[in-house]
C-alpha cells in the first residue's frame, strides 16, 4: 500500500471512529494537509448528521464548501465535538510537529477548542522523537530578524519560508536542529519571545488519540488523556 493510499485508508478510518464516537448531531474541527483532505471527502457520508465544520486554514475551507459540508466561524460554534487533523511528527506521548502547511497557528486555536484531538498520519509521520522535521514558527513580519537571532541563541538554524504567506497575513521561519527533549517546555519558551505568532510544537495541545496508517493496517495509539 503506497502513502497516498495509507492516507486515504486513514482518512476512512477516522470517519468512522467519529461516527461511533459521536452517534448524534456532529460539530468538528477540520486541519489541514494532504491526509486532513482525505478525511474531509470521506466526510460525505455524515453529512446529514454535520452542524458545522471549522476549517483551519481556506485551503480546507475550500474543499469543505466543494464538499458542500456546512462551514462556520468558531466565534459562532463554541466548543467543538473533535479536532481531527495530520502531523509532519508524531511521537508516542502524541505529542507532534505541525505547521508543514503554514497553517500552525489556526490548527491550534481549533485544536484548543475541541473536546478531543485525533491526529491522523501514515507511518512515516511516527518518530521517536521530534525535530528531524524543521519546527515551523509564524512570525509577525516585522520580527522576523529579531525572532531568528533569539533561535539561534537557543541553538536552532532558522530558515526564512520566503515563498510564504500565512493565511494571518504573517510568515514562517523553519528552524532546523533545535533539540526537542522537553517538547512543552520548548514550545513554551518559544511561544513567550515577542513577535512569535505560535510555535509548530504540539505539546500543550497533543492529540488524545492518534490513527496511524501502515502497509498492513490501522495502528490506534492512545494517550493518557480521555477521549471525551
Amino acid at each position: 500500500m503506497n502513502l497516498q493510499a495509507q492516507k486515504e485508508k486513514v482518512g476512512e478510518a477516522a470517519v468512522e471512529f467519529v461516527a461511533s464516537l459521536y452517534p448524534d448531531r456532529l460539530k468538528l474541527g477540520i486541519g489541514t494537509g494532504s491526509t486532513a483532505e482525505c478525511f474531509i471527502r470521506s466526510l460525505t457520508v455524515l453529512k446529514d448528521r454535520i452542524d458545522a465544520t471549522v476549517p483551519s486554514s481556506v485551503r480546507s475551507e475550500a474543499l469543505l464548501r466543494e464538499m458542500d459540508l456546512p462551514v462556520m466561524d468558531l466565534n459562532a460554534v463554541g466548543s467543538l465535538d473533535v479536532y481531527i487533523d495530520g502531523a509532519d511528527e508524531i511521537n508516542a506521548e502524541l505529542e507532534m510537529v505541525k505547521g508543514g502547511g503554514a497553517a500552525l497557528t489556526r490548527e491550534k486555536i481549533v485544536a484548543a477548542a475541541s473536546n478531543a484531538f485525533v491526529c491522523i498520519a501514515d507511518e512515516t509521520k511516527l518518530v521517536d522523537k521530534l525535530g528531524s522535521f524543521p519546527i515551523p514558527i509564524e512570525v509577525i513580519p516585522i520580527a522576523r530578524s529579531m525572532v531568528a537571532r533569539e533561535l539561534v541563541v537557543m541553538g536552532g538554524q532558522p530558515v526564512w519560508r520566503e515563498d510564504t504567506t500565512t493565511d494571518n497575513g504573517n510568515w514562517i521561519l523553519d528552524v532546523h536542529g533545535l533539540p526537542v527533549s522537553e517538547p512543552l517546555g520548548l514550545e513554551q519558551r518559544i511561544e513567550l519571545i515577542p513577535g512569535v505568532v505560535c510555535c509548530g510544537i504540539f505539546a500543550r495541545n497533543a492529540a488524545n488519540l492518534a490513527l496511524i496508517a501502515s502497509a498492513t493496517g490501522i495502528q490506534r495509539l492512545e494517550a493518557s488523556r480521555d477521549i471525551v
